[in-house]
């Protein structure tokens, strides 16, 4: 079962003129398909299970056959029936998060075996273990980010990400809801990625081209405004500050401590930062100030960690 691409007689001379193969690209969906039931069913079953048995023994019995409505509110066991119906739908949902993560966290690990990710040029042409793990990786974890983030507790998705190992997302840390960014990205501690940014560890070299596949870096204490895009393989460094709208192409590697505008995004200085942000310069200076605590709180947080450590 496959993507039908266009292999035709007529096309042959423009495939050898760009050294370009058109061919049947492999997807297994008769397996995947499979798999996304079984982490579906699987992550109800548990929770359903319990909160069942919790309708059934206690809260039918203490609180829906009761057939005297003031007693609904004098009884001590109605009393709790009804007021820990709340608490136990919200246990079994995280508990049904928990599992959707835990089965993932299998199968994702179980394709890291067979073809560990790794940066690199993944060619379409050419059927490949890597080229197959790649999509599996990629199809796997789409359910489990659109259960997480759009649930009543969508801050739990930095610990899907880091409990699967898809991504790698530091202490303190807020990513809002982003474009791609489910894979191979590593951000570290205290950062603050603004609203609808594309954070993208792969791209695709037109139609029939092969795959840039590089990890996403982004420092400790980095602020992004809306609308970034975070290329793949491109680095951030820490105590950086974007602008909105601003954009760094594949392979970008920024030191930091600096603020970056444009598409591609470069340096901007104390004057255009002042003009930009209408803002004066002794606000600027408040901000470098306590950008200085901010860095020196970190400092003194790893020195404490690195104690704990050697304790």
């Amino acid at each position: 079962m496959g993507k039908k691409l266009d292999t035709t007689n007529s096309d042959h001379d423009d495939q050898s003129e760009n050294n370009v193969i058109k061919e049947e690209i492999s997807l297994n969906l008769r397996l995947w398909v499979p798999l996304f039931y079984v982490i579906y069913y699987c992550s109800f079953l548990i929770p359903g299970i319990i909160f069942m048995l919790f309708i059934m023994f206690f809260y039918l019995p203490n609180f829906l056959e009761v057939r005297n409505f003031i007693s609904l509110f004098t009884n001590i066991p109605s009393l709790i029936a009804s007021l820990t119906i709340p608490v136990v739908i919200i246990i079994c949902y995280l508990i049904h998060l928990f599992v959707v993560a835990l089965i993932t966290r299998w199968f994702y690990n179980y394709s890291e075996k067979r073809s560990p990710t790794k940066s690199g040029i993944i060619p379409r042409n050419i059927p490949s273990k890597t080229l197959s793990n790649y999509h599996f990786r990629s199809f796997i974890i789409k359910y489990p980010k659109n259960v997480f983030s759009r649930g009543p507790f969508p801050w739990l998705l930095n610990w899907m990400y880091n409990f699967v190992g898809t991504n790698i997302i530091g202490k303190g840390t807020v990513v809002e809801e982003q474009l791609a960014g489910d894979r191979f990205v590593e951000i570290g501690e205290n950062s603050y990625i603004g609203t609808n940014p594309g954070i993208s560890s792969h791209s695709v070299e037109g139609i029939f081209g092969n795959i840039s596949f590089a990890k996403v870096k982004i420092g400790s204490n980095v602020t992004g405004a809306g609308f970034n895009c975070y290329g793949p393989g491109m680095e951030s460094g820490d105590n950086s500050w974007w602008l909105p709208m601003t954009g760094a192409t594949k392979y970008n590697i920024l030191k930091g401590n600096n603020y970056y505008f444009g598409t591609p995004l470069r340096k901007i200085f104390k004057r255009k930062v002042i003009e930009y942000l209408q803002i004066t310069e002794a606000d600027l200076k408040r901000a470098e100030e306590l950008k200085q605590k901010q860095i020196e709180a970190l400092k003194r947080k790893k020195k404490k960690r690195e104690r704990r450590l050697n304790d």
